[in-house]
């Protein structure tokens, strides 16, 4: 079986950006993905860059464009607002988050007229239209999770408030994703889960990544990385570990992957065609 797969961009601060922006998903599009993804910065600090990317792509690719938002540094009117900005010009996939605080705040400080979680901004999103909401999820303790399951707790409240579907931080041994899948059945979540994956450009990148977001880092593969470093494979190593990684989950049942391209497709890319996705589709005329 081969998984049904999307892929994660994060929106261009330069002109050189836009067109490797544009480059990135003319590579990926023939993969007939279900979506592609737009991200916001650490504190909201790309939004406008986000508005315009995602309905760019929206407008020239033909593809089904979800779009970030989060709670930082906004009132309730302003975030609602850019949701019906999405909405007027054809958007209707929404990755609603809580987002994360800028650097240096010493973590989340929500908005004194603004939303207070993400829970709350799903509520409203499902109150305001006809919207389809992905939300996060996290197989291994959020940095700000209270207690042992808090993070199944938060993601059944994200459901029961009308999210249709959660996409996962990205982890390194698929036991974590399985025991995590497992433990929100058995509290009774029933909503699709899909596994986030980090395709390994940069080792070292990777695991600064892994410890800001919570990730645990296995050290039999930060051996191998090391080595492959010495002979020049660290490419090839890649490449094998990300596909065993989904392998193992399509295994398992898992029918959906969504990968964190960093607006880098060729690992992404060789990835999926090992797993059998086969090119189906061509990108529209881009202007």
């Amino acid at each position: 079986m081969t998984p049904d797969v999307s892929f994660e961009f994060f929106p261009p601060k330069t002109l050189e950006a836009a067109f490797k922006l544009h480059e990135a998903v003319q590579s990926l599009a023939p993969l007939a993905p279900r979506f592609v993804s737009v991200t916001y910065g650490a504190g909201g600090t790309t939004r406008a860059l986000t508005r315009e990317a995602a309905q760019t792509l929206h407008k020239t690719t033909g593809l089904r464009v979800a779009a970030h938002l989060t709670c930082v540094d906004a009132t309730r009117a302003e975030t609602l607002a850019i949701a019906r900005d999405y909405a007027k010009a054809g958007i209707t996939d929404i990755v609603a988050l809580r987002g994360d605080a800028p650097q240096g705040a010493g973590g989340f400080l929500a908005h004194p007229e603004g939303f207070d979680s993400s829970v709350a901004l799903i509520s409203a999103l499902k109150a305001e239209g006809d919207f389809n909401i992905c939300v996060g999820a996290y197989p291994e303790p959020h940095p700000d999770a209270a207690y042992a399951g808090a993070d199944i707790d938060h993601l059944k409240r994200k459901f029961e408030a009308g999210a249709d579907e959660a996409i996962t931080q990205f982890f390194f041994d698929p036991v974590h994703f399985l025991r995590f899948r497992d433990a929100c059945a058995k509290a009774g979540i029933d909503g699709k889960i899909t596994p986030g994956i980090l395709p390994i450009e940069n080792w070292e990148s990777a695991k600064r990544f892994a410890a800001r977001c919570g990730a645990s880092v296995p050290a039999e593969l930060d051996d191998a990385f090391a080595k492959a470093a010495r002979d020049g494979r660290e490419e090839l190593l890649a490449t094998a570990q990300a596909t065993e990684l989904c392998d193992i989950l399509i295994g398992e049942g898992v029918e959906r992957l969504h990968f964190y391209t960093l607006n880098r497709p060729a690992l992404t890319r060789d990835i999926c065609m090992a797993l059998g996705l086969e090119p189906r589709a061509a990108l529209r005329n881009v202007a």
